[in-house]
């Protein structure tokens, strides 16, 4: 296809385009209009080739192709609706495409126990090991004819063996068990440990990198106490998945996303006294790597060696460092340098972290709107290099500087009306941040690919707000994309006129992609936020409507302008709003009964109370706590888990007013107990946050509009995918044997 439109004008001699230039070029203009149309005929029939192959097919032509395989799909395929973005996701988990493009290959090596780990993959996404139980069972070997490999008695001192017996769900479990007769498939109450049982261990927490990061001092502890993450808390380091060498390859504990072990961190030496770490998991391109500008001499620590490392347990922090190394604990992120010896230029970090989705600020990949004919500027964070470089034109190093400058581009150039400010590094950006915008202004305020920039606040000016203060004009907008914001919240300030009241234009829009306001401001080790009753977003007298997508954010608070008129619109979906606490307020108003808004919401997790003047819709979402709306003749809750004791309105297919509804009055006080979402953690920083419990009922598990979860978990389908794997199962397990799923995280 070809992006020139004049090309059907370019093949007409040359004597009907002169005399077409003296008309007005009449005939280009209507040739203009048969080459897009022919552009459009020309990309079909590519389309039409395209779709012959699994590699480069559309999503809807994968279940046709499949369908030529023998591919048997799920019921749950044939009610797919066309079109729709929500549909398309869906339909990739039923017919996923690289489980069709392997059909083929998979049945020729039916009945083999690696074909499980690919199916796991291929089917539904998940990294998998399987197990084949009865290697693992006791029993009395022949002397001529020994397995030394299979399942032996327990080594009592050799902890990294003790460990691994109920460590990730027992999926690397290397001792030998007795014969347990129940059915690895039962619906009630599964045994493992039997002839004809295989596990296929799934991992669905999902490893994300963070590259050269600040490290947090603990100053409260000590100067020479560190945590690898940037808020303080701890958190398990995760490992880089190694790919496996060949299909037939049973993958390994390196091979899948997991939490790193203390003794599996520490390379064993000769005097097995974990005295190093293994250079398989720290270093240039690993799981972990430390840096340490200057220590412990000048020109050192760049990174810091692996000599230098020692795997510790720090839990408790007490732990005597020799002078020139440092400790490391995997399990709780911490490390440790000697009191003597502290690094005075910080220490940097990259290593990894788990957690179930591309959710909140974070290195992975996302879509990022650009703004038409903007200005974009680059600002950098400090970094371990002890080499300074001299910044080029449109770059600089703090983001007030890149703001003075736009100023200054404005006041020269009037005509321009949209800026991007790009943080090009996952390291730390401080200071006041106050975005004034004129009348049609844009700000975009945005981390660079494959970064996650931590924006701290500092709270400089005693007894006052020190927020990211956001007000403009009539039709002005704020973009915040890919940022994890700490320390304070955001601040929408409307306008005022002499007495304080509301009047004259004021921000358009506030938008809030991809990123994480950290519920409580800040974390404590333990994950509990140091100022719980805080709100991330603020909206002061301002009718700015806020969008908020992808995102993990703290309690909204409204305040209403004197001058009300419409309510303000504030839409969230695939995020979490989270007031740390289900009996706090998540989005409501500090000096009235209601927030002033007309709030959506779509695929969210909703931790703390709603009150809200209403709500145009509600959709596959999870409120843990009580809603009150106003207006409740207005709009709708459909495919929502509400609690009881809610003021909302027409409900539809919501939870538990179905199940109770099923059920004799006699019996709905046990039913409204069981159909309640249970969730893993509700503490943000952990790895299972806001995800729902494997115990939780079907009903809030598969009672989404499209059956899938409820909550902010919704587009990852695991239901389906469950349902996906479990019907491949069936179809490639060994005659005789009986196979099933184990979730290992």
């Amino acid at each position: 296809m070809s992006a020139n439109p004049d090309r059907l004008y370019e093949l007409m001699p040359v004597v009907y385009r002169m005399r077409d230039a003296d008309q007005g070029y009449p005939l280009r203009d209507l040739l203009r209009v048969l080459s897009t149309q022919a552009n459009v005929l020309e990309q079909d029939i590519a389309r039409l080739y395209d779709n012959w192959f699994i590699e480069t097919c559309d999503d809807w032509v994968v279940p046709y192709i499949g369908d030529l395989l023998g591919y048997s799909l799920l019921p749950e395929a044939a009610t797919l609706a066309d079109g729709g973005t929500h549909a398309a996701r869906l339909g990739r988990v039923l017919a996923p495409r690289a489980d069709v493009a392997n059909t083929i290959d998979a049945r020729r090596r039916k009945g083999t126990l690696s074909l499980l780990e690919d199916l796991a993959r291929d089917a539904a996404g998940w990294p998998a090991r399987a197990v084949e139980f009865y290697r693992l069972l006791g029993w009395t070997q022949h002397l001529d004819h020994q397995h030394p490999h299979r399942g032996g008695t327990a080594e009592v001192r050799d902890p990294g063996v003790m460990q691994r017996i109920g460590w990730a769900n027992g999926a690397f479990d290397p001792l030998a068990h007795s014969v347990d007769v129940r059915r690895l498939g039962s619906h009630h109450r599964r045994g493992r440990y039997g002839i004809p049982d295989v596990g296929l261990f799934v991992f669905r927490l999902r490893s994300y990198p963070v590259t050269t990061t600040p490290a947090y001092c603990l100053e409260e502890r000590g100067p020479q106490c560190f945590s690898f993450s940037v808020l303080g808390n701890d958190t398990p380091l995760f490992q880089q998945p190694d790919a496996e060498p060949k299909p037939t390859h049973i993958a390994h504990e390196h091979n899948l996303p997991v939490p790193l072990r203390r003794y599996r961190f520490a390379a064993r030496g000769p005097l097995a006294d974990y005295a190093s770490a293994s250079p398989d998991l720290y270093g240039p391109g690993r799981s972990v790597l430390v840096y340490a500008p200057d220590w412990p001499a000048k020109g050192q620590g760049v990174p810091v060696p692996i000599e230098a490392l020692i795997p510790a347990d720090l839990s408790s922090w007490r732990y005597q460092v020799p002078r020139g190394r440092v400790a490391v604990d995997p399990e709780t992120g911490r490390l440790l340098f000697p009191a003597n010896q502290r690094p005075k230029r910080g220490v940097w970090v990259s290593y990894r972290y788990g957690f179930a989705a591309d959710l909140g600020g974070g290195e992975y990949a996302r879509p990022v709107p650009e703004l038409e004919n903007a200005t974009r500027f680059i600002v950098h964070a400090p970094l371990p290099s002890a080499v300074a470089t001299p910044l080029a034109s449109g770059h600089f190093a703090t983001i007030a500087d890149a703001l003075a400058a736009w100023s200054q581009a404005r006041a020269t150039d009037p005509s321009l009306r949209a800026l991007v400010i790009e943080l090009a590094e996952s390291g730390i950006y401080e200071g006041a941040i106050d975005l004034q915008l004129a009348a049609g202004e844009a700000i975009q305020l945005r981390a660079a690919e494959r970064t996650r920039p931590i924006l701290r606040l500092l709270d400089v000016r005693a007894s006052q707000p020190d927020a990211l203060n956001v007000g403009g004009a009539a039709g002005s907008r704020v973009l915040l994309d890919g940022l994890l914001i700490v320390g304070r919240g955001i601040e929408v300030h409307g306008p005022e006129d002499a007495e304080g009241a509301g009047a004259g234009p004021d921000l358009c829009e506030l938008v809030i992609r991809h990123c994480t306001l950290v519920p409580g401001w800040a974390l404590q080790c333990d994950c509990d936020p140091k100022r719980p009753g805080e709100p991330s977003v603020t909206l002061d007298g301002t009718r700015a409507s806020l969008r908020i997508e992808q995102s993990i954010v703290g309690a909204i608070s409204v305040i209403s302008p004197v001058r009300r008129g419409e309510p303000s619109i504030l839409e969230i979906c695939d995020s979490i709003v989270d007031a740390t606490g289900i009996e706090r307020t998540a989005l409501g108003a500090p000096d009235e009964a209601v927030a002033y808004v007309e709030a959506s919401f779509r695929r969210c997790t909703v931790i703390g109370q709603v009150q809200a003047h209403s709500v145009r819709l509600a959709e596959d979402c999870i409120f843990a706590s009580t809603i009150r709306v106003l207006r409740r003749q207005f709009g709708c809750v459909r495919f929502c888990y509400v609690p009881e004791g809610s003021r909302t309105p027409k409900r539809f297919h919501c939870q538990p007013d179905r199940a109770l509804d099923a059920v004799p009055a006699k019996r709905q006080a046990q039913e409204s107990r069981r159909v309640v979402p249970q969730f893993r953690s509700l503490r943000y920083g952990t790895c299972d946050y806001a995800r729902l419990h494997d115990d939780t009922c079907a009903e809030i598990r598969t009672g989404a509009s499209d059956q899938s979860a409820m909550g902010v978990y919704h587009d990852i389908y695991e239901p389906q995918r469950e349902a996906n794997l479990a019907w491949r199962l069936q179809e490639y397990t060994p005659a005789d044997a009986d196979a099933g799923i184990l979730f290992a995280s």
